[in-house]
């Protein structure tokens, strides 16, 4: 079975890429088709593949505003000889045009977020001029039609949550299943806590990342932000001396900030939140916006593993901080890392296997 794995751009090392990781795993023969490739930013695993990038590949350095072609860009892949195609979507990667005899299986992990549901609150908020909000309407209306036309190129959908599987169904009127994300669990561990709390995002306004900076700046609490994006300068223009921005840093480094991190915090709605899962993994509990993937991941009782808050305000965040420095005498760290072992990689790639794989094959 001659197998192509569909990927929106390989940049970075996030949530989608660690999936991406997972997948090769699964299907260790399968190439690799992207709109843009930078190999120093990602894995061994991936780099050691045949990584086929788009035409739009020189352009990387713009590859936010070069949405409006990724349509041409996905349509113009070769993908005659194939017989599975697996496309790993929070972009336009399902979009890509599959030989009629090749089975097309979407890992989904969310509708493209500033073209549905995100789009209010992007071009009302979010995009300053007013140029720019009327270039954006036309073009995201266009998008909008092409990606919904193209959840019928997909055989099966698969979701990364029961959130997500919800957004597929209310975009595409499309049936799904949820396999969660792969987390390596059992590479996490625990040390005693250090008075300093986390969080690990991309630096991109829908995470609000500023509500976390404005409650430690006025609070006077430390907290490590790890992640890169286009927010950087906004969020350290908001920080004081007790804000660490980390940037990027190796898997041994973000295990032991984990490990040693007082609590996590996730301050924005995530589609699933491996991030969560790691800090559970690390014996931390974590402080969430409760809304999303995190309300299936994170424990609130028996296990206590976080405290939620309603609304995405530094008061809220605040305020269920100190509700969870009360509950501490509470959490029990071993409890914790027990609590996420069904979200090991182990797991994901016995679920997308049995999809995968005809059962034939499973044992070869």
């Amino acid at each position: 079975m001659r197998a192509a794995i569909i990927h929106y751009w390989l940049l970075n090392m996030r949530g989608g890429e660690k999936v991406l990781e997972a997948l090769c795993r699964v299907l260790p023969e399968a190439d690799i088709f992207t709109l843009y490739y930078d190999p120093a930013r990602v894995s061994e695993t991936i780099r050691s593949r045949r990584v086929t990038a788009s035409f739009l590949d020189p352009l990387q350095r713009h590859y936010r505003s070069l949405l409006p072609l990724a349509p041409l860009a996905l349509e113009r892949f070769d993908l005659r000889g194939y017989d599975l195609i697996v496309s790993s979507e929070s972009g336009p990667a399902k979009g890509v045009l599959a030989p009629a005899a090749a089975r097309h299986v979407c890992y989904c992990h969310t509708p493209m977020r500033y073209l549905w549901e995100l789009y209010p609150a992007y071009v009302n908020e979010w995009t300053a001029s007013g140029w720019k909000r009327a270039l954006i309407a036309p073009l995201a209306n266009y998008l909008r039609v092409w990606d919904y036309s193209t959840a019928a190129r997909v055989d099966d959908f698969i979701a990364n949550s029961g959130n997500v599987q919800r957004r597929i169904w209310k975009t595409y009127r499309r049936e799904s299943q949820v396999i969660y994300p792969p987390v390596d669990v059992e590479n996490f561990y625990w040390k005693p806590a250090e008075d300093y709390y986390l969080i690990v995002s991309e630096l991109v306004a829908y995470k609000r990342i500023d509500s976390a900076v404005r409650w430690a700046a006025g609070s006077g609490r430390r907290l490590s932000i790890v992640g890169e994006g286009p927010e950087f300068s906004r969020l350290r223009a908001l920080a004081r001396p007790n804000i660490e921005f980390c940037g990027r840093v190796s898997d041994q480094d973000l295990r032991e900030l984990y490990a040693r991190c007082r609590a996590f915090l996730m301050p924005g709605e995530e589609d699933f939140g491996m991030t969560a899962v790691e800090a559970l993994a690390s014996g931390k509990p974590v402080v969430a916006l409760g809304r999303g993937g995190v309300l299936e991941s994170v424990p609130v009782e028996n296990p206590v593993g976080g405290v939620f808050y309603s609304e995405p305000e530094e008061v809220q965040l605040g305020g269920a901080i100190h509700t969870l420095e009360r509950m501490e005498p509470r959490i029990v760290p071993q409890q914790l890392q027990a609590s996420v072992a069904r979200f090991s990689a182990e797991e994901f790639a016995r679920q997308m296997r049995q999809v995968l794989i005809p059962s034939g094959l499973q044992s070869k």
